[in-house]
């Protein structure tokens, strides 16, 4: 007998958020000192809201990150510590995906393998069963005709009715970071079914520009609620993000929910171009974090930033919304959601 499984929308209520404090330097060359405090903010923000499942590398760098969010009155009570060493904190790729079953909860091992790009990574494969021995939780390593499944939590959205939206560039290509080689959307969308509880996929064309994941989802499109979705359109008809998000665009105005409807879209600007040492960097509005009672929205410094966040506002009437400064963080190629992983109630 199949389980039965869902994967609930991130709006869900939850239990925490999932985080991993980063210990080295590798992702933001010469911004690390700059980074600690930026992410001590982001855990501020988060802890006030609910509970912070914190990974850090040893008991030693517990000590050091615990003196960092007494500096800036964290209520440690709000801090679960994780101890498990990481290559990296994008913890939405390679933390677990916890999902709901008849008997409960379950978390999913899609064996990250650092974007199917960069080799050191074996840290990182042991998040899953680390972050589910705390939570007691089962994990299930994710496979599909007897093969481990590669798949980041960046690289999917959903409804938690039965809609599920991801890109082509990420999962699709067929030779730049392939994660599953030879895998079609047949293959793709079996597997959404079995252990996603996903009935209806979305496919989307291509990311923005600079993003290191080749595609990521969370970056470009976003629901908001069972029927909306918002996607970030580029106004500057010369800038490189312009066609491609055009042509996103498009295809959301021709695609369907589950129950056949069409979903009601949503416009979020994109920030203006974001260089930094020769690199245009993927800052993008849509990489927001829900949480119980709040949304947390990457700023820019830009003048887009009040229009992406009056217009988050109107797309979450019931819940706070707070612009967290990302022009620190963005150096790494990614930002609020990609730094973390909901835990479902």
């Amino acid at each position: 007998m199949a389980v039965q499984r869902r994967f609930p929308a991130e709006w869900e209520k939850q239990e925490g958020i999932l985080l991993a404090f980063p210990h080295n330097g590798n992702d933001w060359p010469g911004k690390f000192q700059a980074i600690k405090f930026a992410f001590v903010e982001f855990i501020k923000k988060v802890s006030t809201y609910e509970q912070v499942f914190l990974v850090v590398a040893s008991k030693e760098h517990q000590d050091n990150v615990q003196e960092l969010l007494k500096l800036a009155h964290v209520d440690l009570d709000k801090i679960t510590f994780i101890i498990q060493k990481t290559n990296r904190s994008w913890m939405r790729d390679s933390g677990p995906i916890i999902v709901y079953t008849k008997e409960g909860r379950e978390a999913l091992n899609f064996n990250f393998n650092g974007w199917a790009k960069y080799t050191n990574y074996q840290l990182d494969k042991a998040i899953p069963e680390a972050v589910a021995k705390t939570l007691k939780l089962k994990t299930t390593q994710v496979t599909y005709k007897g093969k481990p499944v590669i798949l980041e939590g960046g690289a999917i959205d959903v409804n938690g009715k039965g809609t599920l939206i991801t890109s082509e560039e990420c999962l699709l290509h067929p030779e730049i970071q392939v994660r599953n080689a030879g895998f079609t959307k047949a293959d793709y969308e079996a597997i959404f079914k079995e252990y996603l509880g996903i009935t209806n996929t979305i496919w989307m064309d291509c990311g923005i520009v600079g993003d290191d994941t080749h595609g990521h989802i969370d970056d470009l499109c976003r629901f908001v609620d069972e029927k909306t979705i918002v996607t970030v359109v580029e106004e500057d008809k010369n800038d490189d993000n312009y066609k491609v998000l055009q042509v996103n665009l498009n295809r959301l105005k021709n695609a369907k929910l589950e129950d056949g409807s069409s979903p009601k879209i949503v416009t979020l600007p994109m920030p203006r171009k974001i260089l930094f040492d020769g690199l245009r960097l993927p800052a993008s509005y849509a990489n927001f974090l829900i949480l119980n009672n709040c949304v947390l929205v990457p700023v820019f410094n830009d003048a887009q930033d009040r229009i992406a966040l009056n217009t988050l506002a109107s797309c979450f009437p019931g819940r706070e919304i707070i612009g967290i400064s990302a022009i620190d963080l963005i150096w790494g190629f990614g930002t609020l959601h990609c730094l973390s992983q909901q835990i479902p109630a």
